[in-house]
């Protein structure tokens, strides 16, 4: 399975809830010792605090540093893991077109609820909404490129297990963009936090590769 975290997706929410909870209330703590005047009590807590933030954004770092840029062929699948891997996507198809001088791509993104990673215990017709994502499709230099249109199935779609949709995506390019490659992230601001993941600081991506299609005269989408 190749997913958007190279750490347990559990134990990096575990430790970021923790960390968050722990430093309100160290927080909460040192006030309370300064108001009491405790200054030796305020520095130990202080360097607890200090220390427990080293360990923790030494093993963000880490695990960032650790990462590669991975692009999957089409047809393989990116899990996306919040606490648990359930929903998986992949690049079905693509094809060009020319509209009124403009390259336009087509790319047909599949959203699969992967059923064999539920336990036993979930109800089967039980649906799951996807977090927000972020689709950008990146060619050889660098550059990214936002949806011109979305077309099929909202990928904010709710999702019961084993079941999948499909959802097309047109890009306006430039001519000479090449080796376009599809990147589709979890946007939101804690996953820049949490060991692992992809969106946190310095951490690399794992992107789709999008089969080249050749253009066609078509005037229409």
């Amino acid at each position: 399975m190749v997913s958007n975290m190279n750490f347990p997706a559990p134990i990096a929410v575990l430790g970021f809830l923790a960390g968050v909870a722990g430093t309100f209330l160290s927080a909460l703590g040192i006030l309370v010792l300064l108001f009491l005047r405790k200054t030796k009590p305020t520095r130990f807590v202080g360097g607890v605090v200090a220390a427990g933030a080293l360990i923790y954004f030494g093993l963000l770092f880490t695990f960032s540093l650790g990462s590669k840029d991975v692009v999957l062929a089409p047809g393989q699948e990116k899990y996306f893991c919040e606490i648990d891997c359930h929903l998986a996507y992949s690049v079905l198809a693509s094809r060009e077109e020319r509209q009124s001088g403009a390259r336009l791509v087509h790319v047909t993104l599949r959203t699969r609820f992967d059923e064999t990673t539920i336990s036993p215990s979930r109800p089967k017709d039980a649906p799951l909404t996807p977090n927000p994502r972020q689709v950008r499709l990146i060619d050889s230099e660098g550059r990214a490129f936002v949806p011109d249109a979305v077309t099929g199935v909202p990928l904010s779609k709710d999702l019961i297990p084993a079941q999948s949709y499909e959802t097309e995506l047109i890009f306006r390019v430039p001519p000479d963009a090449s080796q376009l490659h599809l990147s589709i992230t979890d946007p939101s601001w804690e996953g820049r936090f949490l060991i692992g993941d992809e969106q946190s600081l310095g951490h690399k991506k794992t992107y789709l590769a999008v089969p080249g299609g050749q253009p066609s005269n078509s005037s229409a989408i």
